[in-house]
């Protein structure tokens, strides 16, 4: 006969959310036939069945052993503080995703042994749950709205809600929850207003909310006809300044071109001595020109009295020249070339 029992058979099968905490239950009954040591252990058995059991905890010879199973150190501890009484439950801290599995406890007090497999599920809640609109916001046209989760163990279910109005979805409304997409045909503006998405699973809900604005269709025509009217201003303007560059870069131009052809045609200054030359050559041509009997009536002038530089000046400047008293020679008799001199009146012209 079987001394030893275990109670705890209720339930097999437990899911739990990430983070929290779960108790796995492992009660049992003791008889006077069971003489010889309690042994109290928890260990995972693994999917894959080429692979050993890893023992989590262990009570024995009055003393617990928690230090097997280094993913779930210092989470996990035995329900009970004396597990001698008949509670060998264990205690779950802060569950995660990796803890799925099977967990199985073994109660031995020679000579009874006794054994219960319990099946954990940790699933994850939805989080950072977002919302979207695709399409446009015109009337007339489908618009579609979002919801996608981007945390959760499957199986997620989304829900979509009018948060606004009447709270109902248009009778155009086409909702699928296994996507989370919710599309408005032939929208209109009643259908403007909020929507919220709720999403789901065993173990927890998140949503999120967006604004829907309904529109008039926008006046592309218009649009485009004023995009091209501002580009041609655009270029209008464009042409006119670089127009207005050109004809000043032309007008520095022709400046400058000016101004060098008015230095270069300026004749250089006339010397003191070429000023004299030029006036006591052309008064000799002049004379040589004369004829002996042109001679009468001439004063002979000194070379000496000669103007120079003063024969530049204004009449009322220059020097008077006395009249010679010497009467000219007869050229003739001495056969020399008659020469004219001429002789500066008292008004100061030169006769």
């Amino acid at each position: 006969t079987r001394s030893l029992q275990i109670t705890s058979t209720d339930q097999s099968m437990f899911e739990k959310a990430q983070g929290e905490k779960v108790t796995l239950p492992c009660t049992f009954v003791l008889s006077e036939e069971d003489q010889g040591p309690l042994d109290i252990e928890w260990v995972l058995i693994p999917a894959d069945s080429q692979k050993k059991e890893e023992t989590i905890i262990m009570y024995s010879v009055d003393r617990i052993f928690n230090h097997y199973y280094t993913p779930m150190t210092g989470r996990v501890q035995f329900a009970s503080l004396d597990p001698r009484s008949g509670d060998g439950s264990l205690n779950i801290l802060n569950l995660k995703s990796a803890d799925t599995g099977t967990y199985q406890c073994k109660v031995k007090k020679a000579p009874g042994v006794q054994s219960q497999k319990i099946q954990l599920l940790v699933l994850v809640k939805p989080a950072r749950t977002k919302c979207s609109i695709e399409g446009s916001q015109e009337i007339g046209k489908d618009v579609i709205l979002k919801c996608k989760s981007q945390e959760g163990s499957p199986l997620l279910s989304y829900d979509w809600r009018r948060a606004s109005g009447t709270q109902e979805l248009p009778t155009t409304s086409m909702q699928n929850r296994d996507t989370g997409e919710l599309l408005l045909k032939n929208a209109s503006q009643d259908y403007s207003g909020t929507y919220n998405c709720v999403v789901s699973n065993r173990v927890g809900t998140d949503e999120c909310s967006i604004s829907l604005n309904v529109t008039p269709p926008i006046n592309t025509a218009g649009i485009i006809a004023g995009a091209i009217i501002g580009t041609l201003m655009g270029l209008s303007v464009l042409a006119f300044l670089v127009f207005c560059c050109c004809k000043k870069h032309r007008d520095k131009k022709y400046e400058k071109e000016v101004h060098h052809d008015i230095r270069e045609d300026v004749p250089p200054p006339k010397s003191r001595s070429s000023t004299a030359r030029s006036y006591i050559g052309s008064n000799r041509s002049s004379l040589g020109s004369m004829s002996p009997s042109n001679m009468e009536g001439y004063t002979k002038t000194p070379y000496s009295q000669v103007p120079s530089e003063d024969f530049e000046r204004s009449p009322g400047q220059n020097q008077t020249f006395a009249p010679s008293k010497v009467a000219a020679p007869n050229l003739s008799r001495m056969g020399a070339v008659p020469v004219m001199i001429p002789a500066q009146s008292k008004d100061g012209s030169i006769v």
